[in-house]
């Protein structure tokens, strides 16, 4: 039995990000789960209508092996006796596309491709969606995730799927290899289950950034002979990061152990104070971070900490 995931969807390279990305929307259940495919170094595939998820890992083989996402493509469909119902499309690390549009995908169905990318749909509620979203994909600023959220959010825009919405994705990995696949995803972000999939994608999208954004002023803050420029360099862009509190104090906690670790222990004593205002649960944390070694074992300091 197929998986019916009609939807609409993207398939696009960033030659300036080196990366490759998917994103996708559909009333179907887990649309995550079976529609993108992405290997770094290799390219990604979109298989969507009556979905044959074969084509995503056999058009990832295809490419790795030397062959263009034309070439892969046209040997997948040329093998496919039911090739009339499926809609798919590739890029690889090139920037060069492919897409397919099956004659017998339920209607409105169509692709359009452009530099470095694809958009394809069906069962949308006009004809127009993937011309709307080529537009917003081109005209959109920002990184390879918000340009293909903008097509999405196009699309939704323009009607998009006739049944409504159920969930969303979006991935983003390197283009280039590094031998180390696990370590190659910026996002890889999925709605399952959701009355406004794309607007939890953006919530969790900006969710992920903010993660991206406390490691990295975390990781500045790691080493010997932190100075001051480099704290007042990390608080700037700490307050700069996407600000996901009252409801998730993490980043702020783990901030001032960092800044704690790096000898900065005034700078420090106001981020505790922030997170055990909002939930003072997170005092009791304090004492087992440093029994983990994660904080200094220092009596005072630990008890200074958690009077905040």
């Amino acid at each position: 039995m197929p998986k019916l995931a009609h939807t609409y969807s993207i398939v696009a390279y960033d030659p300036t990000a080196q990366q490759l990305g998917v994103a996708v929307q559909s009333h179907y259940f887990s649309v995550g789960s079976v529609v993108p495919w992405l290997e770094p170094g290799v390219g990604a595939v979109a298989t969507q209508s009556f979905v044959e998820e074969s084509y995503g890992p056999l058009g990832l083989a295809l490419l790795k092996a030397g062959k263009t996402p034309a070439q892969s493509l046209a040997a997948l469909v040329a093998a496919d006796p039911k090739q009339e119902r499926r809609q798919v499309a590739m890029v690889d690390i090139h920037g060069n596309v492919a897409a397919h549009t099956g004659a017998r995908c339920i209607q409105a169905a169509g692709h359009r491709t452009g530099d470095g990318y694809s958009v394809q749909a069906n069962l949308m509620a006009r004809d127009t969606v993937w011309d709307a979203m080529a537009v917003a994909f081109e005209q959109a600023r920002g990184d390879l995730a918000e340009r293909m959220l903008a097509a999405m959010e196009a699309a939704e825009a323009e009607g998009g799927d006739i049944r409504g919405r159920q969930s969303a994705a979006l991935v983003v990995v390197d283009a280039a290899p590094t031998g180390q696949p696990w370590d190659a995803r910026r996002f890889d972000l999925r709605v399952d289950d959701h009355a406004e999939p794309l607007v939890e994608l953006r919530r969790i999208l900006n969710v992920r950034r903010a993660y991206h954004a406390w490691d990295q002023v975390e990781a500045a803050l790691v080493g010997e002979g932190v100075g001051e420029e480099q704290v007042a360099a990390a608080l700037a862009a700490f307050r700069a990061a996407p600000d996901l509190m009252p409801e998730n104090p993490e980043g702020v906690y783990w901030f001032a152990c960092a800044l704690v670790n790096a000898g900065q222990v005034e700078a420090a004593l106001p981020h505790f104070r922030q997170v055990f205002a909002v939930q003072p649960i997170w005092r009791e944390l304090t004492p087992r971070m440093a029994a983990a070694g994660l904080l200094p074992e220092e009596a005072a300091l630990l008890a200074r900490i958690r009077a905040e």
